[in-house]
């Protein structure tokens, strides 16, 4: 039996459906620089890996820019891209398709198969043992039950395979978090812990997790940029516990004066929490045995104090800032 996720962390799925929409009928992707940020930073970790994938599954794979990146790296890889929104595929396949086109390689660029498909994460339309590499680049912070997205990415991939993601924590968003009124209900999306998720890959299956963790603080000229980004990423709150009114305006106003007493050098700082981790799928994965006889129950719950947790293979740092250009 896999645990529900706490309250805090059901989302609305239909809400976020509708959101997605709303992005892919923009014809901009401005707000997508984080994400092309940690693609680069994964794909830097691959230089540290020894694997020669097959299959490679992109999974929330949006517009498909990874998938562009991953056929430079793995040319005779089989490319699969994934995603809830339809509409995202409909711009990945025109920005892919015709890269790996007939004419293309009549001309000697050599590109890899790609196939793109409308699944969810955790009921993916593939055979057991099919994948040898899947990739998760900002999938989770989508998820409210991470443990059975691994527990169907273990079923997919094949012995020795690997996989790889990055994520938010739950520092993201904190100066956010603390300017808004409490009264007024939680506001900001909630994220899980890395602790949770390393205990989540290991409980579907897989071994020698390794997850890192650093701070990343980006920069706005105002707080109606930083919302502009949120919802250009859908990432502004789809929680099922979410307040649906307003906080008032004497609150919202108070909420703006007391993040511009945090301005520095004419900038808002934006904490963001970036979560990168990849496990491998050992030989005996199907066989080991679950937790409490034939159940596997990893709680999702708010961890403040999660860090302070023993856990092999983890590291954490603080190094980096980013400018929203």
């Amino acid at each position: 039996m896999i645990s529900l996720p706490a309250p805090e962390f059901r989302l609305d799925h239909a809400l976020l459906r509708r959101r997605f929409r709303q992005i892919a009928a923009r014809s901009s992707e401005d707000s997508d620089f984080l994400a092309r940020e940690i693609a680069r930073r994964m794909d830097e970790r691959l230089d540290l890996i020894r694997i020669d994938p097959r299959r490679i599954l992109d999974l929330g794979c949006g517009t498909g820019h990874d998938l562009a990146r991953l056929g430079e790296r793995y040319p005779d890889a089989t490319r699969i891209g994934m995603d809830f929104a339809e509409l995202l595929l409909a711009r990945a396949r025109a920005r892919l398709v015709p890269a790996s086109s007939p004419l293309r390689r009549l001309f000697g660029k050599k590109a890899s198969p790609i196939g793109l498909a409308v699944a969810e994460a955790a009921r993916l339309p593939l055979a057991e043992n099919s994948i040898t590499l899947i990739w998760a680049n900002l999938m989770l912070p989508f998820v409210d039950n991470p443990l059975s997205v691994f527990r169907e990415m273990c079923r997919v991939i094949e012995t020795g395979g690997l996989v790889m993601f990055s994520t938010l924590g739950p520092d993201t968003l904190r100066e956010l978090r603390e300017i808004l009124p409490a009264h007024a209900g939680e506001r900001v999306h909630r994220f899980a812990d890395m602790h949770d998720l390393g205990d989540a890959l290991v409980a579907a299956g897989f071994s020698d997790p390794v997850m890192d963790m650093e701070m990343a603080t980006l920069t706005y000229g105002s707080l109606d940029e930083l919302f502009a980004d949120l919802r250009g990423n859908a990432a502004n709150n789809a929680a099922l516990t979410r307040p649906r009114g307003l906080c008032g305006r004497a609150g919202w106003e108070q909420s703006r004066a007391h993040y511009e007493q945090r301005r520095r050098d004419g900038s808002l700082p934006v904490t963001v929490e970036i979560i990168q981790g990849h496990a491998w799928k050992p030989a005996n994965a199907e066989r080991r045995p679950r937790p409490e006889g034939d159940r596997a129950i990893v709680h999702f719950h708010p961890n403040p104090h999660g860090r302070g947790k023993k856990t092999l293979g983890f590291r954490t740092g603080i190094d980096t800032q980013l400018v929203r250009a």
